[in-house]
């Protein structure tokens, strides 16, 4: 019998094995403040309300996580919305769709128990919203299947893909009361139970996050000029966002930074 390339537990044994509590913190020991001049949102690489250049103030309130997302000031969402990602404890799967509209296929091979315990969370823009209340897909439940429709408004990025990074990056703000997460990109579908998945690539290994390598590139460096040619972004923002990596000390991959095998992850699903 050949070995299986990712075994998965019965669903009721994954679920059994769910830490009773959350994995450790380190401790900071030092931390050191740098101060740099004021930097103003009216330059090339300008910030927004959203993400650029807060105060000092405005920093140190962010981080409190009791409150909830600021309105008027990028990827607003309803109240209701808000007060629905409360109430998800445990796990939350969540995935994003702007601008082009794509299938949405439903989560398949899902436990009863997983259904009842799980948020399933799927983020549009008012334009997907339309369409999905056009065609009758979503009625006054807010729900497709499985998922329920996050609507998001005041977008603060004209293009889709830097949209569609807010709640991938920062899930853990907006469903601040979940244990944990799965993120999965529009393009994918799921096919195993979270629990399932949850089991196999974090609690087996004691592990508190997990991200696939890249297919091809392995060095942030080649990958950055793979996206020059693919025009994904301006060539201008791709280079400051070089030159800062640099700036930090980041260096081409090199074996010598073994046993860490990749300096690029693909970031599909988190």
């Amino acid at each position: 019998v050949s070995a299986c390339p990712v075994c998965y537990l019965p669903v009721d044994e994954a679920i059994a094995l769910m830490p009773k509590l959350p994995s450790p913190s380190p401790v900071l020991k030092n931390l050191a403040f740098i101060y740099e001049e004021t930097l103003s949102r009216n330059g090339e690489f300008g910030g927004s309300n959203f993400g650029g250049y807060p105060i000092l103030r405005q920093r140190n309130e962010s981080f409190d996580i009791g409150t909830k997302p600021d309105h008027n000031t990028g990827f607003d969402m309803d109240e209701d919305d808000l007060i629905e990602m409360e109430q998800c404890h445990d796990v939350v799967d969540a995935l994003a769709i702007f601008g082009n509209f794509d299938e949405i296929n439903d989560p398949t091979n899902i436990s009863d128990y997983s259904k009842e315990t799980i948020c399933f969370l799927m983020f549009v823009d008012e334009e997907i919203e339309s369409n999905l209340r056009s065609s009758a897909r979503l009625g006054t439940r807010k729900k497709i299947g499985l998922w329920r429709i996050i609507v998001s408004h005041n977008l603060p990025y004209t293009d889709p893909r830097g949209t569609g990074k807010i709640p991938k990056l920062l899930l853990h703000r907006m469903v601040p009361n979940a244990h944990y997460s799965i993120w999965l990109d529009r393009k994918l579908e799921l096919l195993v139970d979270p629990y399932q998945i949850l089991e196999r690539l974090l609690w087996r290994k004691n592990a508190i996050f997990a991200i696939s390598k890249h297919y091809r590139c392995f060095d942030v460096f080649v990958e950055a000029e793979a996206n020059k040619a693919a025009g994904k972004y301006e060539n201008a923002s791709i280079d400051f966002q070089n030159d800062f990596y640099k700036n930090e000390g980041l260096t081409p991959y090199a074996e010598a930074k073994l046993p860490f095998i990749s300096d690029v992850p693909e970031g599909c699903v988190i």
